[in-house]
């Protein structure tokens, strides 16, 4: 596990920007933290890194956009999700499993299917910036966390 502390918008989206331009295909990204803790922003300089020029948005109400890129990317926002069964309508199962990347927010509230491994990263706020938690699971995502060199 590794935190560090953001000091404003531009340091997340540095951190965004990190990740996008490591991750690879079949990837899975969990965010978690309170509301305009910085998600979506993280989200959308995560996209610009895989060379998405499109406007990122939470989608809250369709719980999954669909961006392409260098690889595709497969944002779900589950904060309005009764229960982890509902994904399985909208076709979980095939993103989690494509050749994708996907970036769940909220993604607290789906542990008990969420793959076997993941990066997990919590944002919290922090005196007067945000708190950013890494926390790799499994080695694919260990490696990950050390190659963004943060």
């Amino acid at each position: 596990m590794k935190t560090i502390f953001l000091e404003d918008e531009t340091k997340t989206k540095e951190i965004g920007e990190k990740l996008g331009k490591i991750v690879d295909k079949g990837s899975v990204i969990c965010l978690v933290g309170d509301l305009g803790a910085g998600k979506t922003t993280l989200t959308q300089s995560f996209a610009k890194s895989l060379g998405i020029d499109d406007y990122i948005t939470s989608p809250t109400f369709t719980i999954v956009n669909e961006y392409e890129g260098r690889l595709p990317l497969y944002h779900f926002d589950v904060y309005r999700i009764g229960c982890s069964e509902e994904m399985y309508d909208i076709g979980y199962d095939e993103y989690i499993n494509s050749e994708g990347v996907c970036i769940i927010e909220w993604s607290n509230l789906i542990e008990d299917i969420l793959p076997d491994e993941y990066l997990k990263i919590d944002l919290k706020y922090k005196d007067m910036g945000r708190e950013i938690t890494f926390e790799p699971i499994g080695e694919k995502y260990e490696k990950m966390v050390k190659e963004m060199n943060i």
